[in-house]
């Protein structure tokens, strides 16, 4: 009795050692497989930008020409908007010399050979000099707010890209999940769950770069607009005081 129990249990433990060693090449190729499924499934960001549907590769190029917009823009208003660029040193030493000799022309000349907000300003008040004070002034107050309103309008395109970009995002992300959802019907099974976790991780991809541009794009619109409305206080500042300087002179007729 005990030797048949012995050799149905060591036949048992055999079988069991067979049937082991016969599934360890299948347990090794599952293994492999999924070790290989998350590589496969992982997705690359250029196949995200095109491999989505026509849709969302324009919302994909209006993020992109978004970016480079606020680049350019960053880059162009960091070199145009400076005191040394909107008030040249040499312009406001010229005009004031000249006005404090009385010689108007010659600082209508220096003016006219630097052009630039802070000459245009100048100029109007310059033009209207025989109109009496009170007018120049007017017209050194009017020109003035044209020459801030061009300024602003350069910095507020920076304000505008920075509130498209997370709306062109948002875009791309809603149209990703519509396209998402819509698919679901061609897929069934475990891969089902797969391939709307994979549609949604793409789709999202849209409003994390969108907010990516945004982020840059309003602090560089905040400290460009700071600077800006600094420059331009200062820039009023020095006209009321070369056009007083004017007015305290005695201006040569030609």
């Amino acid at each position: 009795m005990k030797l048949n129990r012995t050799s149905a249990f060591l036949t048992a433990a055999a079988v069991a050692v067979t049937g082991l060693l016969l599934s360890m090449p299948v347990w090794a190729q599952e293994a492999a497989a999924a070790a290989e499924e998350p590589a496969k499934s992982g997705t690359s960001f250029l196949s995200v930008v095109f491999g989505g549907t026509a849709m969302d590769l324009i919302v994909w190029l209006m993020i992109f020409l978004t970016s480079l917009a606020t680049l350019a823009l960053i880059i162009d208003s960091c070199v145009c908007i400076r005191a040394v660029k909107i008030m040249p040193a040499d312009l406001i030493e010229t005009v004031k010399n000249s006005l404090a000799e009385g010689d108007l022309g010659a600082a209508m000349e220096a003016c006219e050979a630097t052009p630039g907000p802070l000459s245009n300003i100048l100029m109007s008040g310059f033009n209207s000099i025989t109109e009496g004070y009170d007018v120049v002034l007017d017209s050194v107050s009017s020109q003035a707010s044209i020459e801030t309103e061009k300024l602003m309008q350069r910095v507020n395109y920076l304000n505008l890209c920075g509130q498209l970009a997370p709306m062109f995002g948002l875009m791309g992300t809603v149209t990703g999940m519509v396209s998402a959802f819509g698919s679901l019907g061609t897929v069934k099974g475990a891969a089902q769950t797969a391939a709307l976790a994979q549609s949604i991780s793409s789709a999202l991809y849209t409003t994390a770069v969108g907010l990516f541009i945004a982020v840059p794009a309003i602090l560089g619109f905040t400290f460009i607009k700071n600077n800006a409305s600094k420059i331009i206080l200062m820039m009023e500042a020095m006209t009321y005081e070369l056009i007083n300087t004017l007015k305290n002179s005695e201006v040569k007729e030609q």
